[in-house]
């Protein structure tokens, strides 16, 4: 699951993490209540949260005379998103006289995303009088509530923009007594609205003294890609908080700032932080400079060899490596495609860093793949026309990860555009298909030789990287897989053929394929899929076909069903979206309730030491319960880290090792106010109410992340185990301690 995607993006690799440098700005921090809350009262609260009801019940604990009643009714109005409920919510931050309330009603307005609350949001901006914190939640929902407005609306897209740099220009002429939680929020709110001429709002910002603030206007700047003010950004490479470092770095990359290829050089191979040089290697690769080819070249010769070292001493998944993949796909982007086999020494050198990173990491790292296929794809292929070879000694995950990897690498050779010698490149593109083509599982559930249960773990990303290369019967390959047993499988040829132009013979597919996908048992992933691909065919029989999901008993299908159905002007289905059929009991719900107020940890065990993580039992109760129930029955026990990105996050608890594994069922979102600072823990989703497993650890603050997905512990000791840990590295047990 995934940010921005969380669960299906493939991801560069974590790198070494010093701790970060202290921040003085904070963003709105969550205020404790419902331990004071009365049980019998959450039970009615908790429950319809879980079933996304609103009604006249939980409408009216918003009136309740206890105003930690009134916010936690608020809260619960928001996370359900029921449009029905933005009317009350809007009586609710006009009059009430609790400001915690009030800035809680604005965060829940903001997580509706409808328009409809969007003006008393900007009442609120435009009282200066108004308490700080309720117009830093305003601010933020107003950015998320623009976010949401199609495309087109360009008109209310403008108005919102407008008020949220107006917000953000009065903060910043206040100099002397900025209310900080608004200058964040208001720039997150910027990065999600993506207003016009923001450049010149955000700009002033970087001159604050506080580094948070400097740090988040650099992260709004790098997220919209903004090019102003060059000059400030790079003395920012100097800055004493890394984070402000790392940050810059991002802009400098994101605005292809070449004036700044010898600063960025510097921070890239001499900063103490790796987390800035990671930022700064990433940049440089972005730049498309050949000067950084040498430097970065020595660089990865050096981190090889420590990488050969650490390796002998038996250090699983060495540090090293991560800094290496990060060289890797740097060098892929800074060196121009070699026109024929590699002649020249420098060629030679770089093709050779290549093989000898591929020999290191067992030819699993994309990012050696890809940067190998960018940089001399016909050296690249002549080590790679066969399907690869397997040591007797892996196990079908580390093959599968193989087989991933190189499919990435084969993916790029279809980026290749004829310039010169246009022969030449057919032939090295015809050898990569051929390649991919091999892989396909083309039988249902063939188990033979030719598809491996590696192959077919991986074939997502075969199917993927066949696919681009356009080869004449991609859609017949694309409709057998309909016929097979595994969702995931069965969910990325929807993918692509939704990508494809409208086409009668893979609109029947689709219908044919949507009865089973809708039968699958616990996994939507297939039917979801097949119905965002029917809903581009954009014909009358695909739309019948959709209505069919109408009666599904996963609220998610229903509510996907409903939107095509609008979107494409076949009516408007809003009341048969109705409530989640929950897995949870009123045992459940007592069991969680029950942690609140208590202090619930769990010791995560991994290859490169433990760390500990504190749960918000409050914030995030029935999300604290499913961790807690599936660590105490071994479901994490030995599983792998399949994605690790430098200066973000890790990720795991995914069974399948691709990202695209879980439980076999969804949990709800439990969105709350609790920022996403360093050491956060969240859950990881595909979409919202898409979680089930796999969580993630921040390495630093990520604002884009707050109030999109739900955090749920902090890592209270052992962050620097976090730190190390590499992808492929093991989670081998979790231990759960309650007092």
């Amino acid at each position: 699951m995934h940010p921005m995607g969380f669960r299906n993006t493939l991801c560069a690799s974590l790198l070494v993490v010093a701790s970060a440098t202290a921040v003085t700005a904070q963003r709105p921090k969550a205020k404790t209540s419902a331990t004071s809350i009365p049980t019998n009262i959450l039970l009615r609260i908790i429950p319809a949260e879980d079933q996304r009801r609103w009604d006249d019940n939980l409408k009216s604990l918003l009136t309740d005379k206890d105003p930690k009643v009134r916010k936690r009714a608020a809260l619960a109005a928001g996370r359900i998103g029921d449009e029905r409920a933005v009317p009350a919510l809007i009586e609710l931050l006009k009059g009430d006289a609790d400001n915690d309330v009030r800035q809680m009603t604005a965060f829940s307005i903001g997580e509706i995303e409808s328009p409809a609350g969007a003006d008393a949001l900007i009442a609120v901006l435009n009282d200066t009088k108004e308490p700080g914190e309720a117009r830093a939640r305003a601010v933020e929902a107003l950015g998320k509530i623009a976010a949401a407005l199609p495309e087109a609306d360009k008109d209310r897209r403008r108005v919102y923009g407008a008020a949220i740099l107006g917000t953000l220009r009065f903060e910043a002429g206040r100099r002397s007594r900025p209310d900080t939680p608004t200058i964040l929020l208001g720039l997150t709110a910027v990065l999600r609205a993506k207003p016009e001429g923001a450049g010149p709002v955000v700009v002033p910002f970087l001159g604050y003294a506080d580094p948070r603030i400097i740090a988040d206007a650099l992260n709004t700047m790098a997220r919209l890609r903004l090019k102003d003010n060059n000059e400030e950004v790079r003395q920012l490479l100097r800055h004493s908080d890394p984070i402000v470092r790392a940050n810059a770095a991002r802009v400098i990359g994101a605005a292809e700032d070449k004036g700044a290829f010898n600063a960025l050089l510097d921070r890239a191979l001499h900063d103490e932080d790796l987390r800035v040089r990671v930022s700064a290697i990433r940049a440089l690769g972005s730049l498309k400079d050949v000067r950084a080819v040498e430097p970065l070249l020595a660089r990865g010769a050096r981190l090889i060899s420590d990488f050969r070292a650490e390796k002998e001493r038996k250090i699983a998944s060495p540090t090293t490596q991560n800094e290496l993949l990060e060289v890797a796909g740097a060098l892929g982007r800074a060196t121009p495609p070699l026109k024929a086999f590699a002649q020249q020494p420098s060629e030679k050198a770089s093709v050779m860093f290549f093989i000898n990173a591929r020999r290191l990491v067992n030819n699993s790292a994309p990012e050696v793949e890809i940067g190998f296929a960018r940089m001399a794809p016909e050296d690249y292929m002549t080590m790679h026309f066969h399907n690869p070879t397997f040591n007797h000694n892996e196990t079908e995950l580390a093959r599968a990860r193989r087989v991933s990897s190189l499919a990435e690498g084969l993916r790029e050779i279809a980026a290749l555009k004829p310039e010169k010698d246009p022969s030449r490149v057919n032939e090295v593109r015809s050898m990569a298909e051929t390649s991919l083509a091999s892989w396909l599982c083309v039988f249902p559930e063939s188990r033979t030789r030719e598809c491996s249960e590696s192959l077919w773990l991986r074939q997502p990303e075969v199917l993927r990287a066949y696919a681009a290369f356009k080869p004449k019967d991609l859609s017949e390959v694309l409709r057998q897989q309909f016929r097979r047993s595994d969702v995931i499988i069965r969910a990325t040829a929807a993918e692509l053929l939704g990508e494809l132009p409208p086409d009668k013979a893979n609109e029947r597919a689709l219908i044919a394929a949507l009865p089973l996908a809708l039968r699958d048992k616990d996994l939507n992933d297939a039917a979801l899929a097949i119905l965002d691909a029917l809903g581009k065919q954009k014909s009358a029989a695909a739309n019948e076909a959709i209505k069919t999901a109408l009666d599904s008993s996963d609220h998610l299908i229903r509510r996907k069903a409903v939107a095509l159905l609008k979107a494409n002007g076949a009516g408007d289905f809003s009341n048969r979206i109705g409530y989640v059929q929950t897995r949870n009991t009123e045992a459940d719900y007592r069991r969680a309730i029950g942690r609140i107020g208590k202090k619930v940890t769990a010791m995560v065990v991994t290859s490169k030491g433990s760390f500990v993580i504190e749960f918000l039992t409050e914030e995030a109760p029935l999300t604290v319960d499913n961790f807690v129930m599936l660590a105490r029955r071994g479901y994490f026990n030995g599983q792998t880290v399949p994605r690790v990105v430098p200066n973000f996050v890790i990720q795991t608890g995914d069974p399948r090792g691709d990202q695209n594994g879980g439980p076999g069922y969804s949990i709800r979102c439990e969105i709350n106010e609790v920022p996403y600072d360093r050491a956060a823990v969240g859950m990881a989703l595909s979409g919202k109410d898409t979680g089930g497993s796999q969580w993630f650890v921040t390495h630093s603050p990520q604002p884009h992340l707050d109030g999109g997905y739900t955090v749920f512990g902090r890592v209270v000791s052992g962050m620097d185990v976090v730190d190390r840990i590499a992808r492929g590295d093991t989670i081998r047990r979790v231990i759960v301690n309650e007092r």
